[in-house]
């Protein structure tokens, strides 16, 4: 059970801005650093966005590249639009632009920070909300800045944690809506109102240490994706509908899975990585099966395109994966995929040259490949998001590395690297570039 630790001050808790940042290489502060504090603390809570933003210049915490060797990544992950990513360190964290890519801010901690409760300096989980100032953290790594079974929800403009979430054991990831703030452990979640951070939510899951769960981000509806209790099954919580809807979606365990921005399509992957699947959360339906490859390997991450036509996937293998989709997103509450009269033109079709033998070959030889590729190092771990820019792949690994590449939607094939940087360097070899 969770238990809650109230921010110091007696002002009611900051609910996030309804609209992204204009500036895209900046932070969009929460609330007016001067404002006074709202007499309510309901979610129809509005805050007034004050009327500056940073200055042009990034933020940085001891900028010295001297002070000490570059640090060990734990943690990286992308925000809710891709436009920016996080980094958790042995040292602290840090915050990137995608596009242009350049460091925004990082935090080093010391172990004599008054902060901490881990005795450490280390972050395992960084969550982002969109471009505002407030994060969740939770400590990580051998010397962890904070208790790894607490979530800690900071505030950068005042560089301070303003409250936090206790649990009997271990928190797994964290993810962020601007109303909800959602804990996952070994076996359960919790969902909290972020106005007040009230428990609204328990769901127990089977056994979850990767901490998988994702959560859909149109304001107005709430769609969450979990393991369910059994092997290989997702659990859909759709929240306005109070609908919960059950798909076996794998006869292996899932590895990996992904949920498009309004929350009607799902991408799963199971612990074979042989194949990826897509459903529709409204009523279970399975839309779409492309293959990966023949080889078992383990998929690292999924992402859908924002307009939900292409999705990217990376795995143990070293290579990026880009799929072309035959289903509108926009259409699965009336139909579940395009008719034929409707193709999706901009796809070619990449099926094997043997699919006219379906039903008498197995079926590997009738799987939907992938449009388009991109090679990396064997056994790195990758995480994979789509760029603002269009037909653009961002790509993150666990080693330090940035790729910015883009793909021929028609044409296909290798895709072309545009852009590649270690993040982990000395910030003067890249925040000039």
């Amino acid at each position: 059970m969770a238990t809650l630790s109230p921010p110091s001050s007696s002002a009611s808790w900051p609910l996030p801005p309804s609209d992204s940042n204009p500036n895209p290489n900046f932070l969009s502060p929460l609330v007016a650093p001067n404002s006074p504090p709202s007499s309510s603390s309901s979610s129809s809570q509005t805050i007034d966005l004050p009327e500056s933003e940073y200055n042009d210049d990034p933020v940085h915490t001891n900028p010295d590249p001297t002070r000490s060797p570059a640090p060990t990544l734990l943690h990286l992950s992308f925000n809710q639009d891709h436009g920016c990513f996080a980094a958790g360190t042995d040292h602290g964290f840090r915050i990137y632009n995608c596009d242009p890519f350049r460091e925004i801010f990082r935090r080093d901690f010391s172990t004599d920070d008054e902060e901490g409760g881990g005795g450490g300096t280390g972050i395992g989980v960084v969550e982002m909300l969109f471009r505002c100032n407030i994060l969740a953290l939770v400590g990580g790594g051998p010397n962890p800045q904070y208790p790894p079974n607490k979530v800690m929800i900071w505030d950068d403009h005042q560089t301070r944690c303003i409250g936090e979430l206790s649990f009997r054991s271990e928190v797994k990831s964290v993810r962020l809506r601007r109303d909800r703030i959602v804990a996952i452990l070994l076996q359960k979640i919790f969902v909290y109102n972020f106005a007040d951070l009230k428990l609204l939510h328990q769901i127990e899951t089977i056994s979850n240490p990767k901490g998988l769960c994702e959560v859909s981000q149109l304001s107005g509806s709430m769609v969450l994706v979990c393991p369910g209790l059994l092997k290989g099954q997702i659990r859909v919580e759709h929240y306005n509908s109070k609908r919960t809807k059950f798909i076996m979606a794998h006869d292996s365990r899932i590895a990996c899975f992904a949920l498009t921005q309004d929350g009607r399509m799902l991408a799963t992957s199971s612990s074979k990585g042989t194949l990826v699947r897509i459903f529709n959360t409204l009523d279970g339906t399975l839309l779409q099966e492309v293959r990966r490859g023949a080889d078992r390997a383990e998929i690292y991450s999924l992402a859908f395109s924002s307009s939900a036509q292409w999705l990217a996937v990376s795995s143990d293998k070293g290579t990026v994966h880009v799929f072309g989709l035959k289903v509108d997103s926009g259409s699965l509450g009336s139909e579940r995929s395009r008719t034929s009269s409707e193709p999706n033109l901009s796809v070619p079709p990449a099926v094997s040259s043997l699919s006219f033998m379906r039903g008498v070959l197995p079926r590997y030889f009738s799987s939907e490949w992938s449009v388009a590729q991109f090679r990396l190092h064997e056994g790195s771990q990758y995480i994979v998001a789509f760029g603002h820019q269009k037909n653009t792949v961002v790509i993150l690994g666990m080693d330090g590395s940035f790729y910015r590449c883009q793909f021929d939607p028609l044409a296909g094939g290798e895709m072309t690297q545009l852009e590649y940087y270690n993040f982990l360097k000395p910030e003067d070899s890249f925040l000039n570039s």
